[in-house]
């Protein structure tokens, strides 16, 4: 037995993770690659059969094939049902050890995290837990779940502990395999040493802390990040009317390792699937102990606003007037995704940017690397998605970047010239080189950048 082999050995716990999402699938997957025995639940039986089969609905760098490995090393596997999962397990005489809940918390009825999916597993599966268990939130879910999950399991032979994730959508895998950090909280010390210990060989920093600031520390970062993104959008509005330029800017502020050059780019706003249902349950969750969190409603205020000063832009760019109609015009729309890498389309900047824009009037053609033409998650009355970029700008009174893609800065871009109505650009990422457009013949204008005067005494004064 080689050294590599001696350390899973000695390491391999029995996991089962309700959820195959993009927490839970990342999770499963990347647990049984340091060597876990891994049991993955859903309730979707043909999403299971789906995964059994090594085929993958999620678009995430390195995740189809790490599951395809660990299906054929025998170290992952998947289940229809949490208790089924919990059942197969005992039967096969290696009880359950730690069961992670890696379901959806959505926004809720006034902003709060919905939690009727995870108390749903726990009703599931409480009864069944092998004695000495331990159930881990994986879930971002509000302060206070840990203390509730643990009442509602009602054992005093099993632990709850949580351990919230950092994965970005796009880059899950390598951050899973590359943290930052590992935060474990419990109220039972060797519980969350348990649970730190499945992570050892990744040699991150770790902090053991209790169940609410565990919690906590997911919602802070989360709302920190959201608050930087509302506040580098107020810089670059400020650019605009000061005739300073954004990206000189945050450059300058990136040096600073204070503030770092993460989450410094301006756009059309923050979304996805945790930022706005994150700032919202922290915010609902600060007025039910009657604390006014100013700041934070600040940047959602902010973060709504900027969808509206993007369409504000277009309607300049086409008509020449800030609120000019749109109507009989066609705008293509490069980018629906909230962000490059990934297929992602939930509380998407560039949808919000899209209805607004359909409300003044416009015709809409969008496309988006990761969109087929043929998704159905798009009523036909709000946009039109087509498989080709240069499809999208044929007639187009203006082109839309919406998304960073990479792939539209190397697009044949006085080709796109050709077949536009108008030759207009905004870009709200700033993404494509604006002389490469101005070369093109398009008219450009991004979010926060000036026109650059000619510098005194450069060479071309000489």
């Amino acid at each position: 037995m080689t050294g590599e082999e001696t350390l899973v050995s000695e390491f391999a716990r029995r996991i089962v993770v309700v959820g195959t999402g993009y927490v839970g699938l990342t999770t499963g997957a990347c647990l049984a690659s340091l060597g876990h025995r891994v049991m993955c639940a859903d309730v979707d039986r043909a999403k299971v059969e789906r995964l059994q089969a090594g085929q993958i609905d999620i678009r995430e760098p390195g995740l189809a094939e790490m599951v395809g490995e660990m299906l054929a090393a025998g170290r992952l596997s998947f289940v229809t049902g949490a208790r089924a999962a919990l059942d197969e397990l005992q039967a096969e005489g290696t009880p359950c050890e730690v069961l992670f809940v890696c379901v959806p918390t959505p926004m809720g009825i006034g902003g709060i995290a919905d939690l009727s999916a995870v108390e749903a597993v726990i009703d599931e599966v409480r009864e069944v837990l092998p004695t000495g268990a331990i159930v881990v939130n994986k879930s971002t879910v509000p302060v206070g779940t840990g203390e509730r999950t643990a009442e509602l399991i009602d054992r005093p032979d099993v632990a709850v502990v949580s351990n919230p994730e950092f994965l970005r959508e796009g880059s899950g895998v390598y951050d899973f395999l590359h943290p930052d950090r590992i935060i474990v909280g419990s109220n039972a010390q060797d519980a969350a040493e348990r649970v730190a210990a499945l992570y050892a060989r990744l040699g991150a920093p770790t902090v053991l802390t209790d169940l609410a600031s565990a919690e906590m520390i997911k919602y802070a970062a989360n709302c920190f990040l959201a608050t930087k993104l509302s506040y580098v959008n107020a810089i670059a509005e400020l650019c605009e009317r000061l005739g300073a330029d954004v990206a000189d800017v945050t450059e300058g502020l990136g040096y600073d390792k204070r503030i770092g050059q993460s989450y410094l780019s301006p756009g059309p706003g923050w979304g996805g699937s945790c930022l706005p249902k994150d700032t919202a349950a922290l915010l609902q969750l600060s007025d039910s102990v009657d604390f006014e969190f100013r700041l934070l409603r600040a940047a959602i205020e902010t973060n709504t606003r900027q969808s509206r000063r993007i369409v504000e832009k277009i309607q300049s760019a086409v008509t020449g007037k800030r609120n000019g109609s749109l109507s009989r015009t066609r705008i293509a729309l490069l980018g629906l995704a909230f962000k490059a890498g990934t297929s992602d389309l939930r509380d998407s900047p560039a949808i919000a940017v899209a209805a607004q824009l359909r409300q003044a009037g416009a015709e809409l053609v969008a496309f988006d690397p990761a969109i087929p033409a043929e998704d159905s998650s798009f009523d036909g009355d709000l946009l039109t998605v087509v498989d080709d970029p240069y499809v999208a700008a044929k007639d187009a009174d203006a082109i839309v970047i919406l998304t960073e893609w990479p792939e539209f800065r190397g697009l044949d871009w006085p080709r796109l010239s050709a077949v536009v109505r108008k030759p207009v650009v905004l870009d709200t990422r700033n993404l494509v080189d604006p002389d490469v457009l101005r070369r093109a013949g398009f008219d450009w204008t991004g979010v926060g950048r000036a026109p650059r005067p000619a510098l005194s005494g450069s060479a071309a004064d000489a």
